[in-house]
């Protein structure tokens, strides 16, 4: 059976990596380019993040009984009864850089959770239906982790639908160097218009 403690760095590790990946795709957009509706549902990038920041606080906080220090920061569970995306776009009275800061406030009081509590640790997630809402610690970050990573995903091609910025991370695209992307998506066009 594997160490606990090491499964325990090794989610912990992704849940990180996954974060920074979200983070980085707000680098250098000014403040409309990062809140443009870039989907026919409004997706933008700022508001993923926001998102994001509110999904990490709420399960590993009050899902383990512990509060965010500064809930006003973050979209209270009663504006979802008035507004189903309120946490899906930012505010007039909500920045850029302000969200960014929050997002990482938020990291740290999540990290907390992680580090204090074992991975078999019970939580309970009270917006979940009834009879599955008993969780443990384990689950939770698997299941943020994986949040995150879909939602990373949607940043990515908003990212680079913007202005080509594309990559994994900021210091490994994993992409190419000096690839023809003209042409690939020549190539992959005329392959597709085979089959139409």
């Amino acid at each position: 059976m594997a160490d606990p403690s090491a499964v325990k760095a090794t989610l912990h590790h992704y849940l990180r990596q996954t974060r920074e990946n979200l983070i980085w795709k707000l680098d250098g957009l000014s403040e409309r380019d990062a809140r443009l509706p870039r989907t026919a549902t409004g997706t933008n990038l700022l508001g993923a993040l926001k998102h994001c920041l509110n999904v990490e606080a709420g399960y590993f906080g009050p899902t383990f009984g512990r509060e965010f220090p500064t809930p006003g920061d973050l979209v209270p569970l009663t504006a979802f009864d008035e507004d189903p995306q309120a946490d899906w776009y930012a505010r007039e009275d909500e920045t850029k850089d302000g969200l960014l800061d929050t997002y990482r406030r938020v990291a740290v009081f999540a990290d907390q959770t992680i580090d204090e509590l074992p991975l078999d640790a019970p939580g309970l997630v009270s917006w979940w239906r009834p009879g599955a809402q008993d969780v443990t610690l384990h689950q939770v970050i698997l299941d943020v982790t994986c949040d995150l990573a879909r939602h990373a995903g949607h940043m990515d091609i908003i990212r680079e639908q913007h202005d080509a910025a594309i990559g994994l991370r900021r210091e490994n695209s994993v992409i190419p160097d000096g690839y023809d992307w003209p042409a690939y998506v020549t190539k992959l066009t005329k392959l597709a218009d085979r089959f139409g």
